[in-house]
């Protein structure tokens, strides 16, 4: 695939995708089913009520989530496919040991959305150098797999291109 999207839209994409509050309520879903709302902060003690309701405020409005009556918030098929990309990301980046050996699962995910971004760009961005001719081939026969789902879930969500999103980014 050779899409591509303006600076600014893969900037919002990202700044979505890449909140950590965002990213623990997607996969603690995808992971352990519907949360009850009233379970929520028990669940992320870690999170501020701020951070969460955040997250589940954008997570509902971009259809991710949706609240079913007797068992709580569940994941949509978007959501569910949100948690696909997360998990091959993250993948990818245990794999590689990236950014670091060790660190947190949603900061192996923040840190290869950042990567893929300038390949997602319009090759005019400012979004920041792809790395050079050798080194993105590897990269990005390599990133193939997570690239693609990005690819795919942006262009059949692109209402997170549009708006950005900078409560989140945390």
């Amino acid at each position: 695939m050779t899409t591509h999207f303006s600076t600014i839209e893969v900037r919002n994409a990202v700044g979505l995708l890449a909140s950590r509050s965002l990213i623990r309520l997607i996969t603690e879903i995808d992971d352990n089913g519907a949360i009850p709302p009233r379970r929520l902060a028990g669940t992320f003690p870690d999170l501020s009520s701020h951070q969460l309701r955040r997250a589940t405020e954008a997570a509902g409005a971009y259809a991710l989530v949706r609240t079913v009556p007797g068992s709580g918030l569940e994941l949509t098929d978007s959501g569910a496919e949100l948690a696909d990309l997360y998990d091959a990301a993250a993948r990818w980046a245990r794999r590689h040991a990236y950014p670091a050996p060790v660190c947190a699962f949603s900061s192996r995910i923040r840190h290869v959305l950042d990567l893929l971004a300038p390949s997602l760009a319009d090759k005019n961005s400012d979004i920041g150098p792809w790395p050079s001719a050798a080194r993105a081939s590897s990269i990005e026969a390599d990133l193939a797999r997570p690239r693609a789902l990005l690819i795919e879930w942006l262009a059949g969500n692109p209402q997170v291109t549009h708006v950005a999103h900078p409560e989140l980014v945390a």
